[in-house]
């Protein structure tokens, strides 16, 4: 869809912003530029829509040089999100949305019948159809932000740090609801940030750019997280990407215990069953199947178990659908060191050791030195 050819960005003054960048955008993906404050990232994304024009080089857009069509019949064809959304303050949410259908000559019904439906997909209840920005969080805001770039169906999306100045809690949330619009709608989508957690999390490919817009590696995450290019990626990556890459490795793999769980009103000789070196906390669970917390096994008394007496379980995971990550995770914050896995009822399914999620990471590791991107 998009392809940076030997483009370069020079600024009166010397400054050297993008220097000989080439980079080939895959359609219908996200692409995500990373990178140290300086890089460029943020001006090579704005040379796509012609924010800023290009010193040298070609961008072309589904084959086309962006230079032969006009600026304003380029932007009009692609969404683009900022940070703080950058929403209209005398606008209400609605007519926000509408901005670009109505700026290509849509009827006011129409444009906002289109935005009633984007208000919906992007999670905003309709009762705020008809508030004003101010009155909206600022993860409300931003989710205006996205509806309103979708509003003319672009095929191509632009964001720039969208989700940067709001807290961790919403920002997951956004990154979960932008993953799921992509699921449906399959935009191209070149997305900045200077996160490389969230550039691991969302990005289709990852191109990491060193200061003076020069780009160091370009590669999908789980290989950039196997594979870095040279000490400047690793060093960018940090310390613990030897974790985060266990992301790409699906918790299915993993041998779960049932033996170690009892119901709350688990019989004598079914707690007496669980008395053994192997295992030395059992799981107790309610009559649904949920979990309600750890405990010794010859703590517990047959059918009036103190539940308030319970370690606590921590975090379950879901095995078909989290990550080694999160099973780890989960081991890592229980009392026990087991962690307890889950159906998408919340029912469990069965325990796992720290070490045996020891041995299935050594097993991928090993198996695949890069995979497919799982959830978690």
């Amino acid at each position: 869809m998009i392809r940076i050819d030997s483009v370069t960005k020079r600024y009166p003054d010397g400054t050297m912003a993008v220097d000989r960048l080439s980079l080939e955008i895959p359609d219908r993906s996200i692409t995500v530029l990373v990178g140290p404050s300086g890089c460029g990232k943020t001006t090579t994304l704005r040379m796509i829509n012609r924010m800023v024009e290009p010193s040298e080089g070609t961008i072309l857009l589904d084959g086309v040089d962006i230079q032969k069509q006009p600026v304003t019949t380029l932007r009009r064809s692609m969404g683009y999100v900022i940070q703080n959304a950058g929403l209209f303050q005398h606008r209400t949410i609605i007519d926000n949305i509408a901005t670009v259908p109505r700026l290509l000559g849509w009827s006011k019904d129409r444009a906002r019948r289109r935005a009633a439906e984007l208000m919906e997909r992007v999670g905003l209840d309709s009762a705020l159809a008809r508030r004003y920005p101010y009155q909206l969080s600022g993860g409300q805001q931003q989710r205006v932000g996205v509806a309103r770039a979708l509003a003319a169906d672009p095929p191509v999306l632009l964001m720039d740090e969208p989700f940067s100045a709001v807290d961790p809690v919403v920002r997951k949330g956004l990154q979960d609801e932008l993953l799921r619009l992509q699921a449906e709608l399959g935009k191209t989508i070149v997305f900045v940030t200077h996160d490389i957690d969230e550039a691991i999390k969302l990005g289709t490919m990852v191109a990491v750019m060193r200061t003076g817009g020069h780009l160091a590696q370009f590669a999908p995450p789980a290989e950039l997280l196997s594979a870095p290019a040279d000490s400047f990626v690793e060093d960018f990556l940090g310390t613990d990407r030897g974790i985060r890459r266990l992301s790409f490795f699906p918790a299915a793999r993993l041998e779960l215990q049932t033996a170690p769980v009892v119901a709350v009103d688990a019989s004598a000789e079914q707690i007496a069953a669980r008395r053994t070196a192997d295992v030395p906390h059992v799981l107790v669970t309610d009559l649904d199947g949920r979990p309600l917390g750890w405990s010794r096994p010859q703590d517990l008394t047959a059918g009036t178990i103190a539940t308030e007496r319970l370690l606590p379980y921590g975090r379950p995971f879901v095995p078909d659908t989290d990550s080694l990550r999160a099973a780890l995770d989960c081991a890592v914050l229980s009392p026990t060191g087991w962690a307890v896995g889950v159906d998408g009822t919340g029912r469990v399914v069965g325990v796992v050791s720290q070490q045996v999620i020891g041995e299935a990471i050594r097993s991928a590791h090993a198996a695949a030195p890069t995979a497919a991107k799982v959830a978690g």
